[in-house]
């Protein structure tokens, strides 16, 4: 865990979570530059980012939704209520609906994209500070869909859904539209044999038998 305090007054203090060192250390470069925030220090695992989270108690904590160890969603799940009043911003390479529904039903108050520029992400930090909801391009409609009420409205809750994990999430979307094993690890930066670990926990969760079940519940539940 890396860490530094430099922070001068009416800066929002922010904690950076994300498995790439490289990846961080790009976006606290953006930052320097930005007169409004100031990272305090960063983690690369939960268990980091849990610790870090209690030691430095920044006001703003910039979380990826993908790591090894549990990603975005475990660190909201530890981290929230003990600390109610850090607010969460998920910074992600993805853009995928499950995703972003799952960090903000865990609590988190935004949602934007890796694509996203220095400048504007310093601004989303400060807003999101302030109390606004703050989403890249297109991925507001996926919280007003799966919130609202209607008949094409996602539901609020699922249970079996959330019994899985965002990576397992994301590697049951891939399945189910004929990805093979090997394609998946690809498409996801992981190993074959994680992904078949990944897949037999999504088997044992679900208490389903094989992919072609899997398919069929992840297209019940519009993960595909």
């Amino acid at each position: 865990m890396v860490t530094g305090d430099d922070t001068t007054p009416n800066q929002v203090r922010v904690f950076l979570v994300d498995d790439h060192a490289l990846f961080r250390a790009g976006v606290r470069a953006e930052l320097a530059a930005a007169d409004q925030v100031e990272v305090v220090g960063e983690a690369g695992s939960v268990a980091e980012a849990v610790a870090g989270i209690a030691h430095y108690k920044p006001e703003v904590v910039l979380l990826d939704v993908h790591m090894p160890d549990g990603g975005g969603a475990e660190v909201l799940r530890q981290v929230r209520p003990q600390q109610p009043d850090v607010v969460f911003l998920a910074l992600s390479v993805s853009d995928a609906a499950e995703d972003v529904i799952a960090v903000i039903r865990g609590g988190a108050r935004g949602y934007v994209t890796k694509t996203i520029s220095g400048r504007e992400l310093a601004d989303a930090v400060v807003r999101v500070r302030a109390g606004d909801a703050v989403f890249s391009p297109r991925l507001a409609g996926f919280v007003l869909d799966a919130f609202s009420e209607g008949p094409n409205s996602a539901p609020v809750g699922d249970p079996e859904l959330d019994l899985l994990t965002p990576r397992e999430r994301e590697v049951l979307r891939l399945l189910a539209r004929g990805y093979a094993y090997k394609e998946i690890a690809s498409e996801l930066f992981i190993s074959v044999k994680t992904v078949e670990t990944h897949v037999s926990s999504v088997l044992r969760k679900t208490q389903l038998s094989n992919r072609y079940e899997l398919s069929r519940w992840a297209s019940d539940r519009r993960l595909v």
